[in-house]
Formats: structure tokens, sequence, C-alpha cells
């Protein structure tokens, strides 16, 4: 931990969201073992993404983001309610334009502009539009720490990452066992799983340098993040885990998310 801790704050969102990234290859990995999932299971793996990302976005972003604006002239709710919108309406605006196509759903189905891409690369990028902002907030939490305030905690970062890690395990499965259900190689289904994943990286670069060097801007990228998380929730995980007759089990796995992600930021962070 003393060697992570000295390490700068950009690098430290590379390495943490390098970290979420090989828990989505562990959890794609899947299809070396199984070629199915079942139905039950793969609810409650969606909706502990659910629940993860639900109370990240509070404990770990909109709380730490309200704190900050609290030490400043600028009224509590503003940099919170502003960024919150904006994170939203951008992922709207993504999720309006980008090609994906979500599980279990046909290819006529697919969201976003109209594409002749196979229905295995709309699977993937549905998975990558989930991963954006969780590479974000993660990469934010890291940056924050460079601002010197009490509410960003490398604890807290760390907490954060260790929860999107957990969440992208099902969702890397939730990408390579469909792939090979449809007829997929155990490799091409492991790559397109993995695949997904390698964007959190990326955009958690983003938000450390966005904040490192922009730090008037960290209460604002923290509800940013929170409100492109809360999009994806309500916008795919949720729906997606209650279509199901038996929904009891993305109930149930969204509530231990939600627990789960609150005791590691409040032990933790």
């Amino acid at each position: 931990m003393m060697w992570f801790s000295a390490l700068n704050p950009i690098l430290q969102a590379f390495l943490a969201t390098c970290f979420t990234w090989f828990v989505t290859a562990a959890g794609a990995a899947l299809v070396f073992f199984f070629k199915k999932i079942n139905k039950k299971v793969l609810d409650t793996m969606l909706g502990f993404a659910a629940g993860v990302m639900i109370a990240a976005s509070f404990w770990s972003l909109l709380a730490p983001a309200i704190e900050m604006a609290e030490q400043t002239n600028t009224p509590a709710w503003m940099p919170a309610l502003i960024g919150f919108l904006a994170g939203g309406f951008f992922l709207m605006l993504v999720n309006k334009f980008l090609p994906h196509l979500h599980i279990d759903s046909p290819s006529g189905k697919a969201s976003g502009i109209k594409t002749n891409w196979q229905r295995s690369i709309l699977l993937v990028l549905a998975i990558t539009l989930h991963n954006i902002p969780e590479g974000l907030a993660v990469g934010v939490a890291f940056g924050a720490i460079s601002a010197g305030l009490p509410s960003a905690s490398l604890a807290g970062a760390i907490a954060l990452a260790i929860g999107i890690g957990l969440q992208n395990f099902p969702e890397g499965a939730s990408v390579s066992i469909p792939l090979r259900r449809e007829g997929l190689s155990r490799r091409k289904s492991f790559w397109y799983g993995q695949l997904s994943g390698m964007v959190e990286p990326i955009a958690g670069i983003i938000g450390a340098v966005t904040v490192v060097y922009m730090k008037s801007m960290l209460p604002y990228a923290l509800s940013f993040a929170a409100g492109a998380m809360i999009f994806v929730v309500v916008e795919e995980l949720i729906p997606e885990s209650q279509i199901d007759k038996s929904t009891d089990a993305g109930t149930i796995g969204a509530i231990l998310g939600f627990a789960v992600m609150m005791l590691l930021d409040v032990a933790l962070g």
C-alpha cells in the first residue's frame, strides 16, 4: 500500500482501472467453463452490478462533491446538480447514437444509429457503454486525491475501484457466455468479453487528468460520473434484470450489491 500511495494520482487511476479491466476479463473467462448461464443467475449478477453503481454514485461521488462545494463560495447543491444532470444527458446522447445491442435482444432491436455491424460487436458495445462512466468514476476519485481535501481519500478511491471491479465480473460473463451460446468459439467469446472492459483505463486516465489539472471542476466531475452511472443503471441494468417473470433474483442482487458497496465505502473510505 505504501508504494501505491506514493504514485502520481494519474498513475494510480490507471492501475486501478487496469484492475477493473482485469476483473472484467476474469468474468469473461467463465466462457471456458460454461456455455450457458442460468437466467436467474444472470439477473442476480445484473442486479448486483446495479446496486453497486447506485451506492457508489452517492457515497463515492455525490457526497464528496457536495462536501467539496460546501468548502467554497459556491452553493453546495449547484455542482452536484449540474454535474449529475450533465452526466446523465451525456450518456443519453451516447446511448442514442452508439450502435449497441442489449443481452438476449434480437439483432433487429439494436439501439443507436442503424448499422450492419455483427451482433457480437453490438453486444460488446452495450457493455462498453456501461464501462465508460465506471472508468471515469474511478479516475476522478483518484484524481481528487491531489486536491488535498479530507473527503477525497486514497482508501475511498480504492474502495470504489474494488466495488466497480466486483460488478465488472458479471458484466464480462454477460458478454462472453451469450456469444458462446450463439456459436462463437470460446477464445473469440472471451476476447470480446474482456474487450468491453478496455475502455475503463482510457476513461480513468481522462477523469484523473481532468481533475488534477482543473481542480475547480472536481465537484462537477464527481457528479458527472454519478449521473452517467445512474443513467446506465436505470436504462440498462435494472430493466435487463427484470425481464424474466421471476424478478426477485435481480432485486435481491441489487440489494446485495448496494450493501457491499456501502460497506466498502464506509469501512474503507
